[in-house]
């Protein structure tokens, strides 16, 4: 399917929360606050614009958002992003759109000087981007998950050789 994608424009906001709302509607681990944390991250320090990309032109079906996250240990804080979330609307989905705003928004990150993604997700899919379990770096997520659907993606040869600790996400993923 032929969806252009493109940087989020602050005119999108409103329409890109439904389409994120209305995507995480039907999923099961789901909070369906999605588009509220979306909303928080944009107002936030993490928030990186050209990171903030959409599926469709004058009809939004799809989202995907990454922002700046740490990795931080006891000796040093490790700049990252964190991909979360990526949306397409259910009717859309299972027809590369998705796969097309990763693959655009690692491209872009990947461009901007940024050199690693952290994603909490599913286990088979995120993989075929390259993702690798994040504890292969001693890498760990702030909270109780499964090893295998916490994940990370070095965008430059080497950029997490060396790098260990917890992921320290903005408070405005968690509501703050």
């Amino acid at each position: 399917m032929n969806v252009s994608i493109r940087q989020e424009r602050p005119s999108d906001y409103q329409l890109t929360e439904k389409v994120i709302e209305s995507a995480f509607s039907t999923v099961e681990i789901s909070d369906k606050t999605e588009h509220e944390m979306v909303s928080r991250l944009r107002r936030s320090d993490a928030f990186v614009p050209e990171l903030s990309l959409v599926a469709g032109e004058n009809v939004i079906v799809g989202h995907i958002l990454l922002t700046k996250v740490n990795i931080v240990n006891e000796n040093e804080k490790v700049e990252s992003l964190a991909l979360a979330p990526v949306s397409v609307l259910s009717e859309f989905q299972s027809k590369g759109i998705g796969k097309r705003l990763i693959e655009e928004a690692l491209r872009k990150a990947k461009e901007l000087g940024f050199e690693s993604v952290i994603v909490l997700g599913h286990p088979t899919y995120y993989p075929k981007f390259g993702f690798k379990k994040a504890s292969i770096w001693g890498i760990k997520p702030p909270f109780e998950v499964p090893e295998e659907v916490f994940m990370a993606l070095e965008l430059k040869e080497s950029a997490l050789d060396g790098v260990s600790g917890v992921v320290e996400y903005p408070r405005e993923f968690f509501g703050g």
